[in-house]
């Protein structure tokens, strides 16, 4: 367990951890292996649903990460209640995952769940799902989850 282990540790959560939330984990991934803090920390992200387990993130969220030179290779997998356990944080990218989160979150519970979005210095608490929209929309959930996870990672 990442809590017991003295490790920080971060759950990213969307609905089917193809878009959102495995953009979020790469960012925070790089962002704390710049800092030299990569062995410090536990970070992973995960869907609400099982859609596309065992896959990989969507091209299109590959893609923009590979532009910004962000290494990513995570597999898709869902939320299990000892996440809620496991993870300090388990940062939703909207209002519906925060909500599935609770309905699935055990009374053991010991995590944070709250909006990464939250953390967000322009305001914007909500990271919209690029799924159905163009590149530029993937290319806006990258800069959002850089803003977010920069401030989260400076509070914590």
């Amino acid at each position: 367990m990442a809590a017991k282990s003295g490790k920080k540790s971060v759950l990213f959560v969307c609905l089917g951890n193809i878009c959102r939330s495995p953009i979020a984990e790469a960012v925070f991934t790089h962002l704390v292996r710049e800092k030299g803090q990569l062995e410090q920390w536990d970070i992973n992200s995960a869907a609400t649903i099982d859609m596309h387990v065992g896959k990989r993130a969507d091209p299109r969220s590959r893609a923009c990460l590979e532009r910004h030179s962000v290494p990513y290779g995570h597999i898709v997998r869902q939320v299990t209640e000892e996440d809620f356990t496991k993870f300090q944080y388990i940062l939703g990218m909207d209002h519906n995952n925060i909500s599935n989160l609770k309905n699935i979150q055990p009374p053991k519970s010991t995590a944070t769940v709250k909006l990464l979005g939250s953390f967000d210095p322009e305001g914007q608490e909500v990271i919209e799902d690029p799924y159905y929209g163009e590149e530029s929309d993937f290319e806006r959930v990258y800069q959002q989850c850089v803003r977010c996870c920069k401030a989260f990672l400076d509070t914590v």
